[in-house]
């Protein structure tokens, strides 16, 4: 295709991009190639999905060497879900951080250091001793997890509001879809091969340095071959004054303030948190229910992550077809259907006593599971605009708070117990639909939207004010800043 002219004016890395923009969006790209890898657009969207895949390989590689590691430290159930809960607890803070850290330093910086960071403890995974060891040590590999903040972020600041609920949802899901493929390839590839020349104990000992190195090298690379945004990078842009500085306290404020933030924040919990849940809970779940090898109850585990393949994209590509035709309204139905189909078949998966019934109904309660979360992000940046880095890390946090609850009933409960109680939640948490009332929208059941919004989801004007836009500057933050250049 043939370069799009962006204008030559202004003082910007791209003088033409190989997507059709809007320049009234920060030349956002108004559309989506999947098999274009041109810079900005389309290399930062790859860029994002296949780092956050990268970290869900680091975060989830112990997860199918459970039994192993439970036969060869001697774990009881209460020690085993203190770690797994233990590796989702420690990127809650940092999903916290890294959302303001993105409205002032960009996406691209913070996710290359993260993922770094996380592979150094899982490369040390073979010295664990004892639980207190493992729980330690997955605690810090868990704060790789925190990079889904960077990931939603980054395709927010590329891509304009009529496309980014896909592009989210696309990059969402196949980031998350690292936790399906890291099932299958370190419990049932990578610890069968490393089992023909060593003993099973040294087999899941070594077998961790290979998901610690791809980290390293990706995390890397990729801070020399992407962009923080369309028109360049955060510093560049600073420089060059096409970008105010941000205050990232100011950020986190505005997001924090916002009661919409913590309604969705509930029901992502409700979502991603439940996948996380998963992650960790069912290749043990169908080994011990079942009485399977550990090599084919990681398969089937790995079945639940590979959903992320096409329902979470479907999830945000509905949403965004929601809004083509009803508004914000239409986004917030999606949300409430996808929540309580999930719920639903949680119910009717703890009630499963064949093993094929179990497979069918998971598939089934995995697409709903990925297709809310999808959904999720197709609302969040219209919350609040210039906060969208705080409030896509609020959000976040709570997919990993809602993994440290529900892994808390598992841990304290029984299997079927901890299952009912989970889909019982999730089910309640779609009526908090009815209380979202984003300003100037219509929420699910009241309110109108107002022309500006009409007149955008319709396509019949001007952009509306929900335009993803660049932080305001923070007068205070810029005055200090002048004050030590000076």
């Amino acid at each position: 295709m043939s370069a799009v002219q962006s204008g030559q004016a202004e003082i910007k890395k791209y003088q033409t991009y190989q997507l059709n923009v809007d320049p009234n969006q920060d030349d956002k790209a108004t559309e989506i190639k999947l098999c274009n890898f041109s810079r900005p657009h389309m290399r930062a969207f790859h860029c994002s999905w296949f780092c956050f895949f990268t970290a869900f390989f680091i975060w989830f590689a112990i997860a199918p060497l459970m039994p192993e590691i439970k036969k060869t430290l001697d774990l009881d159930k209460q020690q085993i879900w203190t770690s797994n809960i233990c590796s989702v607890a420690g990127t809650i803070f940092m999903r916290f951080v890294n959302g303001p850290i993105c409205d002032k330093y960009g996406a691209r910086i913070p996710m290359g250091a993260i993922l770094i960071g996380a592979s150094i403890p899982c490369a040390l995974t073979g010295l664990v001793t004892n639980a207190t060891n493992l729980s330690v040590l997955r605690f810090f590999i868990g704060l790789g997890g925190s990079t889904f903040v960077m990931c939603q972020y980054w395709t927010s600041r590329m891509f304009t509001k009529e496309v980014v609920g896909t592009a989210n949802a696309l990059v969402g899901g196949w980031g998350n879809l690292g936790g399906g493929v890291t099932q299958l390839v370190m419990g049932s590839m990578l610890f069968p091969l490393f089992k023909l020349g060593m003993s099973a104990e040294m087999a899941w000992r070594t077998v961790c340095i290979v998901p610690a190195a791809v980290g390293i090298f990706v995390g890397a690379i990729i801070l020399k071959i992407s962009d923080d945004a369309p028109k360049g990078n955060y510093n560049e842009m600073k420089k060059n004054g096409t970008m105010a500085e941000v205050s990232a306290a100011a950020s986190f404020r505005a997001g924090a303030m916002n009661f919409n933030t913590w309604l969705l924040f509930v029901q992502y919990a409700c979502c991603f948190g439940v996948e996380l849940t998963m992650n960790n809970a069912a290749a043990l779940y169908f080994r011990e229910k079942f009485l399977l090898s550990t090599e084919s109850a990681a398969a089937i585990a790995s079945l639940f992550g590979w959903m992320n393949l096409f329902a979470r994209g479907v999830g945000g590509f509905v949403s965004d077809k929601a809004n083509a035709r009803m508004g914000m309204r239409g986004r917030l139905w999606w949300q409430t259907i996808c929540l309580v189909l999930e719920g639903i078949m949680v119910l009717i998966f703890a009630n499963s006593n064949s093993l094929a019934a179990s497979i069918v109904v998971m598939v089934i309660f995995s697409s709903f599971v990925q297709a809310a979360e999808g959904s999720s992000y197709g609302i969040v940046p219209y919350v609040n605009p210039p906060a969208t880095g705080s409030i896509a890390g609020i959000v976040g946090a709570g997919g990993n708070t809602g993994a440290v609850a529900f892994g808390l009933g598992f841990r304290q409960l029984n299997y079927y117990q901890a299952f009912i109680l989970m889909g019982s939640c999730i089910i309640a948490s779609g009526v908090l639909s009815l209380f979202i009332c984003i300003k100037g929208h219509a929420g699910l059941v009241t309110g109108q939207d107002s022309e500006e919004a009409i007149a955008a989801w319709k396509k019949l004007g001007a952009p509306a004010s929900t335009t993803l836009q660049v932080p305001e500057p923070d007068t205070d933050a810029a005055a200090e800043l002048e004050e030590e250049n000076a």
